[in-house]
């Protein structure tokens, strides 16, 4: 955990040496495995006061670009992202580490009874749930979004094809888009035009995270992008199973991309109108800069290598994003 407590024992640093401390701490240390690693210590509790350092190390391992973007929020709002980043990763996992839906249920229902306890004084003893209850008292945190979060992700057990774009797009509404609403309210920020831009930036996010999905996905049988796209494509899960990196393949993945970056583009369209203080929410967008580019690099071949690996330069990217003022 020596990253994490770097993070959190350097709160007061710059965002520069935050950045640069933690990803030297991180270096080249393979995502997918330690992905495995945080499942096997996701119900470990740490020692009386470490929840901070426990939701950070669980950022570090399994939400790398969101663990980095909650350094750069302010110090009065750090700790408090790192809770609600490990919240979500607690939610996402569960999809990856059943066998049956009726085990995924029941995790599900113990993070809705722990949110029910949290908004009543009465948090589980549970580092995540500690961590958030804490978030909430803070910031006075909307029960609503969290309750979104868990029904979606709920719903989501399922693991079958998003019928169309707007499907994906509405999970995607329901998940990323209410992480920001919240991060949002971490900030002090509640404004109409912000909220638009986090609404619009959630969905490219989700729409992002299904792209980059799919390669692992494939792999084990599986197929979760939009069907009508692929349809109009005459494109079949099959093709997408075995890999297949023909042009209609690659027109499926351009017209999913695209609805990606169209959301981008409009979350920036009326950039002027949305508080400087809420621009730390928005540093997200560095990363869906950078996968949209590089699939633009590689032609829109989803199965391509150089889109697994991590960005090295991803901190100073943030770093330089933050320096601007802009998302």
């Amino acid at each position: 955990m020596a990253a994490a407590a770097m993070a959190v024992a350097g709160l007061r640093q710059s965002p520069s040496h935050r950045l640069v401390r933690a990803a030297g701490a991180l270096g080249g240390q393979p995502w997918l495995r330690e992905g495995r690693a945080a499942v096997a210590a996701g119900w470990s509790r740490p020692e009386p006061g470490g929840e901070v350092q426990y939701c950070a190390e669980l950022l570090r391992k399994r939400d790398y670009e969101g663990f980095l973007c909650s350094l750069l929020l302010p110090a009065e709002s750090r700790t408090s992202a790192f809770a609600l980043r490990a919240f979500n990763v607690e939610l996402a996992q569960i999809k990856d580490s059943i066998t049956q839906k009726t085990t995924g249920l029941m995790r599900m229902q113990f993070w809705r009874k722990a949110v029910e306890d949290i908004y009543c004084d009465n948090p589980p003893h549970q580092p995540v749930a500690v961590a958030l209850w804490r978030a909430v008292k803070r910031h006075n945190l909307t029960k609503m979004w969290f309750t979104k979060i868990i029904d979606e992700r709920e719903k989501n057990l399922d693991d079958r094809a998003y019928r169309n774009i707007q499907e994906l797009e509405t999970y995607a509404e329901n998940t990323q888009s209410a992480l920001l609403y919240l991060t949002l309210e971490m900030l002090g920020v509640r404004d109409i035009h912000a909220d638009h831009a986090a609404s619009h930036i959630g969905k490219a996010h989700g729409i992002v995270t299904c792209l980059r999905a799919t390669p692992y996905h494939s792999a084990r049988r599986k197929v979760v992008l939009p069907m009508d796209i692929c349809m109009l494509h005459g494109v079949s899960q099959e093709d997408f199973i075995r890999g297949k990196q023909e042009k209609n393949v690659r027109d499926v993945i351009y017209d999913i991309a695209s609805q990606a970056h169209i959301h981008l583009e409009h979350a920036r369209s009326f950039r002027k109108k949305v508080p400087v203080k809420a621009y730390p929410a928005f540093y997200c967008t560095v990363a869906l800069d950078a996968y949209l580019y590089n699939i633009r690099k590689v032609d829109f071949n989803i199965f391509h290598p150089s889109l697994q690996k991590r960005s090295t330069l991803l901190p100073l990217y943030l770093y330089i994003r933050s320096w601007k003022k802009t998302y």
